[in-house]
């Protein structure tokens, strides 16, 4: 349990031969956490086992698909066509991609990364009014992944907050209610582009996606991750390899790497600087969709020793009523069966939400 594991005392010892100890109070945060003085070693329940024989990960960001927003949804049909081949190549072989020109103001996306900002920087009691309690909370402030499950705390603090169907914001700090109400309509109409432009790549209409996922009501969760420096970076992780219970994410961040992602087996960092533009990647229910077309990529950050590195994910996702299944389009008998069962979104959300992560194993629950 989070409260009975982090207020208990930690005690540290700055070196081997110096037996002066510290002990930290009250630790329901990695900021806090972070923040202590002389923190030099991790507590145990950080630590996270890396594969020591796993590679390190490479930089190919030039081979990172990009997707223009306005070829895609150009009124020129040799325009569109081919954006509509760039993303079936993009969601196809990488899972994830760069968007630009996509119409979200720059000066928007610094606001959105600024007040997220501040709001770690609020006084401890007033984020604690928003701890989290249940999955479906409106505003949910917590750390680590899911901390009534988690065997190994990861070095992240989050704040999430459902912006759709129903628009939800913290009251502080001043002026993120404007800022968050703006930035959630503007990537959803981001979204309905991509999902368009995906829907047509399938070779469906290009309401059908929208249509059948009841993406009118669907789901979007606005989440802010934190990640502090971490003395023992080679011994904690930001967020384990997993992969998104949605269909699209977008992300933003403060141009701190630490986002790494899975790409024919081998991992890959990403930095995300291309101006103005968002990092998307795929995600499982579009990965049940498409039949498995398209796969959800799996990702997962990293810590480093120096600097804060701050995240902001917009999380789209269907109707919480709607039965994912692959389209029945995309289904022939036994040439191409389904390769998923049926499931409510929010039953496969509450499925992965609601215990540890690990991979795609989620995922794998609902394979045929």
């Amino acid at each position: 349990m989070l409260r009975s594991l982090l207020l208990k005392t930690f005690t540290f010892y700055p070196s081997h031969d110096h037996d002066t100890h510290i002990h930290f109070l009250n630790m329901n945060s990695v900021q806090a956490l972070a923040e202590s003085p002389n923190l030099i070693h991790i507590p145990s329940i950080y630590t996270y086992s890396l594969n020591s024989n796993e590679p390190p990960a490479l930089d190919l960001q030039d081979a990172i698909p990009t997707i223009d927003f306005t070829s895609l949804t150009s009124a020129d049909p040799g325009l569109r066509s081919r954006a509509i081949r760039e993303l079936d190549i993009a969601c196809k072989d990488w899972g994830f991609f760069r968007v630009v020109n996509h119409g979200v103001p720059e000066s928007l996306m610094k606001m959105v990364i600024e007040k997220s900002n501040e709001f770690f920087d609020l006084r401890d009691e007033e984020k604690k009014v928003y701890e989290e309690k249940g999955l479906l909370d409106p505003i949910r402030y917590g750390t680590s992944f899911n901390s009534k499950k988690d065997d190994i705390f990861y070095w992240r603090d989050f704040l999430k907050v459902i912006v759709h169907p129903e628009f939800h914001c913290p009251n502080n700090p001043l002026g993120f209610r404007d800022v968050l109400l703006e930035y959630s309509k503007r990537t959803r109409e981001v979204v309905k582009g991509l999902v368009k432009g995906i829907s047509l790549s399938l070779g469906l209409d290009q309401s059908y996606v929208d249509e059948t996922l009841q993406l009118e009501s669907g789901l979007q969760i606005f989440v802010v991750n934190l990640y502090p420096p971490c003395p023992q970076p080679e011994l904690a992780m930001g967020m384990p390899p997993h992969s998104d219970h949605g269909l699209l994410t977008l992300l933003i961040n403060n141009g701190v790497g630490g986002l790494q992602i899975k790409h024919k087996g081998e991992w890959l960092n990403v930095r995300n600087d291309l101006p103005n533009s968002f990092l998307v990647n795929t995600a499982d229910q579009l990965e049940i969709f498409s039949n498995g077309r398209y796969k959800s990529v799996e990702h997962r950050a990293i810590v480093n020793n120096a600097l804060t590195r701050l995240s902001v994910v917009v999380a789209n996702g269907p109707s919480l009523d709607a039965v994912v299944e692959p389209a029945c389009k995309l289904v022939n008998g036994e040439i191409c069966p389904p390769k998923y069962i049926p499931m409510k979104y929010m039953e496969y959300l509450e499925m992965q939400q609601g215990n540890k992560i690990v991979g795609k194993t989620c995922l794998d629950r609902v394979r045929v």
